[in-house]
């Protein structure tokens, strides 16, 4: 390459830098500018352990946007001097994995170091994809370091996962947020530093605090809030910042981990009764943009499961929220949920007819299955008489008090187990009478 050819290179470079967002722009060069995740990179922690060894060995990295998966990646192969090779998930195919291994094995045939092989989103490969990666991970061809967004013991093949380290990076704090802000802000090279401009330290913790432990988001909301400033204006403020964030729902993934740890979050509340709690859930989910229909099953679902007859109510509330939801529609059906998680969640707690079932059912499975004492067969139909069928039966409400006194399994067994709390206490009480009753007390 001569002088001139030189010359224009240099120029694309810098401007094919000059046109990355911030985010990437501010990635760390070295491990030790790296913030965050220090319960994996901590001194003595396992993957600091691996990377001073320089063994990698293959890795899933798995988190919420914006943790530093990509990054950290990078930075993996510049620690440990090992080249690396990047695929997406979204784009590649297995004739693209097929092409980097041979790659790699070539490599090492000819006494290279082991290289890195990074597979973005590596949860949006099919199973014929992550199988075709099984062999080379296996005799330690190239080292995996696969990411995803995704809980990657649903969405990894258990295989791959199995001869990989997992490491879980978590949401950044705020802290850790403002410290990037504070970097790309006050950098002159590879931040914002040439431009100039004021940012309230308001604006700098809402976006920390409001970005949800997303790095790239903080970094993109301040780029803009930056960028559309005037020179001699006031600066960012925090209603720039405000604006220029948007919505805080809007990494809500609706199918993913947000959806059932978030559901999970809402039940769970609801049968600690904390109405509170409840409520914040509930809020989440609606405005994440949930399914609606999906929320009232699980309505309908604990008020059996966990209130049952503890509040009698309580499931005829819940149904009819689910025909007025599916009546109404949003957004004028979050006050019949409001109401109706808010009655869920003060209701009294039961769950002894879910327990009661449940044993019922493994008890049949279990044990020698009770036959149908006789005098309660069916006696309808011709020719039931000559079998006995009916035959002794106790019409219960020739009794005084509506009871009959006879066998109604042949066996004695209890299943339903009411609590002392809400109409469960009635429950208990009768419950003692009529086995006086019945002879089985």
């Amino acid at each position: 390459m001569n002088h001139t050819q030189s010359l224009f290179a240099d120029a694309e470079d810098d401007n094919l830098d000059c046109a990355q967002p911030l985010a990437a722009r501010m990635r760390p060069q070295r491990l030790s500018e790296f913030i965050g995740q220090q319960h994996v990179l901590g001194e003595g922690k396992l993957l600091r352990r691996m990377i001073d060894a320089g063994r990698l060995g293959s890795i899933i990295l798995s988190g919420p946007p914006g943790t530093g998966k990509t990054t950290l990646a990078r930075l993996l192969a510049t620690e440990t001097g090992s080249e690396l090779r990047t695929l997406s998930a979204v784009s590649s195919g297995v004739k693209d994995v097929r092409e980097v291994l041979a790659w790699a094995t070539d490599t090492i045939a000819s006494g290279g170091s082991r290289p890195l092989l990074f597979i973005d989103e590596i949860h949006r490969f099919s199973k014929s994809q992550q199988d075709a990666l099984l062999p080379d991970v296996e005799a330690g061809v190239v080292s995996l370091i696969g990411a995803t967004t995704s809980n990657p013991y649903f969405a990894v093949n258990g295989a791959l996962l199995s001869r990989s380290q997992l490491f879980q990076l978590e949401a950044l704090k705020p802290d850790d947020i403002r410290q990037l802000l504070e970097r790309a802000i006050g950098d002159h090279d590879r931040g914002l530093g040439e431009r100039q401009i004021k940012v309230d330290d308001d604006a700098i913790d809402y976006l920390a605090s409001a970005s949800e432990g997303d790095a790239r988001r903080a970094l993109s909301a301040l780029e803009v809030a930056v960028l559309s400033c005037q020179a001699d204006s006031a600066g960012v403020t925090r209603e720039i910042a405000i604006e220029t964030l948007g919505s805080r729902m809007g990494g809500y993934d609706g199918s993913g981990d947000d959806h059932y740890d978030l559901a999970s979050a809402l039940i769970k509340s609801m049968r600690g009764s904390d109405v509170d709690a409840s409520l914040y859930w509930l809020a989440r989910m609606l405005e994440g943009g949930e399914d609606i229909r999906f929320l009232c099953r699980r309505l309908v679902i604990l008020a059996s499961e966990d209130i049952g007859n503890a509040d009698p109510q309580a499931l005829g509330i819940a149904v009819s929220a689910m025909q007025a939801c599916e009546f109404i529609g949003l957004p004028e059906c979050q006050h019949t949920l409001s109401q109706t998680v808010a009655y869920l969640a003060l209701a009294p707690k039961s769950n002894a007819a879910n327990a009661a079932i449940t044993q019922a059912r493994r008890d049949v499975r279990e044990n020698e299955i009770v036959p149908v004492p006789k005098h309660l067969r069916d006696s309808h139909y011709e020719g039931a008489a000559n079998l006995g069928h009916g035959e002794g039966y106790q019409y219960s409400h020739n009794s005084e008090d509506g009871v009959a006194a006879q066998e109604y399994l042949g066996v004695d067994r209890t299943y339903y187990q009411p609590v002392d709390r809400g109409f469960e206490s009635e429950l208990r009480q009768r419950i003692e009478k009529i086995k006086k009753r019945l002879n089985r007390s």
